[in-house]
């Protein structure tokens, strides 16, 4: 670990940051340009100590995943990513494990969308990043850990997991889901992490067996999607999927008819993600 390089790389990642590219409004208080520590550790999802402490060269050395955070906080670039897990003394991640770094464009994306319900996914189904409507309307999809990070896998294996849509739209889902592994371990290979979800799938879920014993490659699909929320009851959404296919990765973003029923909701929802976001859990 090179602490003096990497607390200097630090420093000038933050320092070129403005609040602008992250979501964040400047503020008439702010002085100097560049992002505080304590916003820095905010993104990163770690306490202000913490972060302070890397960038002041000193504790402990931080782990891959904390470093993954550090990266998206950041808004780093693959290249930039890279070079900080080398400065911190680890060997930079595997081409398949960095789809989980979010491309700085699509972050910059994300963070013009805050009022709107966005996601961004990586092709297994792990949400990374969600904005605060978006929690409202499918709720926290970023905390999972182990096999459940993937939707995939939740889906077959959590009933809560089935518990925001309508049940005569689950049998639709359950197909979609089990396409979409099919052809993502025939594209990955035998070896990749797609394939061992699926073997895992077909030992723990009857339900995946037999829809994989089917081999159904293409499952009539549509953009629109029935969301059940606490507050508002059924939404009626369009999901639209930006891809950034070096990464693998995708942006969700649901909308709703304007003058509908399911477009006045998503837009008090908007409202309820502010207040949970502003409140804390």
């Amino acid at each position: 670990m090179d602490r003096d390089q990497l607390a200097d790389f630090l420093r000038t990642r933050r320092e070129a940051l403005q609040p602008e590219d992250v979501g964040l409004p400047r503020g008439k208080r702010r002085r100097t340009g560049g992002l505080r520590r304590e916003e820095v550790a905010a993104l990163c999802g770690m306490s202000a100590d913490y972060y302070s402490r890397i960038e002041q060269h000193r504790g402990s050395r931080p782990s891959e995943p904390m470093l993954a955070a550090i990266a998206r906080g950041l808004h780093l670039s693959l290249d930039e990513r890279d070079h900080l897990f080398r400065l911190a003394g680890y060997p930079t991640p595997a081409r398949e494990l960095r789809m989980e770094h979010v491309d700085t464009g699509l972050m910059r994306v994300l963070d013009r969308l805050q009022d709107t319900p966005a996601q961004v996914v990586t092709s297994l189904g792990e949400t990374l990043l969600q904005t605060p409507p978006a929690v409202a309307l499918l709720g926290d999809e970023t905390g999972y850990t182990g096999l459940d990070r993937s939707m995939f896998h939740r889906w077959f294996t959590r009933a809560d997991t089935r518990r925001i849509y309508p049940r005569e739209d689950h049998d639709t889902h359950s197909r979609a889901f089990t396409a979409d592994l099919r052809s993502l371990a025939a594209r990955h290979g035998p070896g990749s992490r797609a394939a061992d979800l699926a073997r895992t799938l077909l030992d723990t879920s009857p339900e995946f067996a037999r829809l994989w014993s089917e081999h159904e490659i293409t499952v009539e699909r549509g953009h629109l999607k029935r969301v059940r929320t606490a507050e508002l009851g059924v939404i009626e959404v369009y999901c639209q999927m930006l891809f950034d296919l070096d990464q693998d990765q995708a942006l969700l973003i649901f909308t709703a008819t304007p003058g509908s029923e399911s477009h006045e909701k998503l837009q008090l929802l908007s409202v309820i993600g502010a207040q949970h976001l502003s409140t804390g859990p």
